[in-house]
């Protein structure tokens, strides 16, 4: 549906050096899916998210839409092409002298539209949003949250095919946030429509999409099904997302017992990952009774990832050393993802 083929985009900077916002992007985002984009300030994201529909011109490579090179279009063909494209921003850009309605209706009179057929488009979109009781408001009189679903029915007016999402949920409260994700899967999956949103907060990538791409630096770090990224992050950019929603991170409390690597001294400390069926295995009584260990929780964390269980656990595994590397490899044949976080000295074993 949508092909980045080696994007680049370079702004002049200080000094007459060039700064790369991207750099060498190739992505594909598949028809009807939510393809997230994450990444910190600064590295990329919303360039490449506009990139689509031209909003920002690349200085290099190729974007395509349904096989069309947005690139090569001369004016009045892009302007076709971005009625496939709709967009929502963080701060809504409502107009603030027009009610809900008239916010909704607006592109569709700059289309020529007339009114029969823009209220037999704006009644259904309201309703669809949640806001058939709010049609004569003005944003003024509305929550973040309404002003979000006008911004998004307003994007569904002209029937897009793509609609891309810029930070929609940042400037919201976290239930609000839930509630607008929540819109948005739920417009994917009645509609069939191809959603690319960016983010800075791992938790909404968790929420809805289905693949994820992580920049850094102009960068794609990383792509992939959200559930394997989450499960087996590859580079260190996405196991900091990563680790701040799923429990990886551990307490000071605890990383403060911990010391470096284990070579069969003190306690070593292990992070088990549950995932999929496996998240339900008796798996702690399972080491203690067969290999004879004392198994100490120190941190844990159960969720679900578009409604697949997930889980890690931080344990502290008192025993012989060869009890222990016995209970790695029977914890690694049954795809239960284990790592060895350090140790606990046995100084500190002793003293409880």
């Amino acid at each position: 549906m949508i092909r980045f083929e080696g994007v680049e985009k370079q702004y002049p900077g200080r000094g007459g050096a060039p700064v790369r916002a991207l750099d060498g992007i190739t992505a594909e985002v598949r028809r009807g899916e939510i393809f997230g984009v994450i990444g910190r300030s600064g590295a990329g994201k919303s360039t490449l998210l506009r990139t689509i529909n031209m909003l920002e011109r690349p200085t290099g490579g190729r974007v395509l839409l349904d096989g069309t090179d947005m690139g090569a279009l001369d004016a009045a063909a892009l302007r076709e092409a971005r009625r496939k494209v709709g967009m929502i921003f963080q701060h809504f850009n409502l107009l603030s002298s027009r009610t809900v309605y008239g916010n909704v209706a607006f592109p569709l009179e700059l289309a020529g539209w007339d009114k029969a057929r823009i209220r037999a488009a704006v009644d259904p979109l309201l309703d669809l949003v949640g806001l058939s009781d709010k049609r004569d408001r003005y944003p003024a009189e509305l929550s973040g949250g309404q002003k979000q679903r006008v911004g998004i029915a307003r994007a569904l007016a002209a029937e897009p095919k793509v609609l891309l999402c810029d930070e929609a949920t940042s400037a919201l409260d976290p239930e609000t946030t839930g509630s607008i994700l929540r819109l948005l899967a739920d417009i994917n999956e009645r509609l069939g429509l191809t959603i690319v949103l960016i983010t800075h907060e791992m938790a909404v990538i968790k929420e809805i999409c289905h693949r994820v791409a992580v920049l850094e630096g102009g960068r794609m770090v990383e792509e992939g099904d959200v559930f394997d990224v989450f499960v087996h992050p590859r580079h260190e950019t996405t196991r900091r997302f990563v680790a701040g929603v799923t429990g990886g991170d551990l307490p000071e409390t605890v990383s403060a017992r911990i010391a470096p690597g284990w070579e069969g001294q003190g306690s070593p400390v292990l992070r088990i990952t549950f995932r999929g069926a496996n998240a339900n295995t008796p798996v702690i009584s399972h080491l203690s009774r067969s290999y004879g260990l004392d198994l100490n929780i120190l941190h844990g964390r159960i969720d679900q990832i578009r409604g697949a269980p997930y889980g890690t656990l931080v344990v502290e595994a008192g025993g012989p050393a060869e009890a222990v590397r016995s209970a790695l490899s029977f914890l690694s044949s049954n795809e239960l993802g284990v790592e060895v976080l350090g140790h606990v000295p046995a100084t500190l074993v002793a003293a409880g």
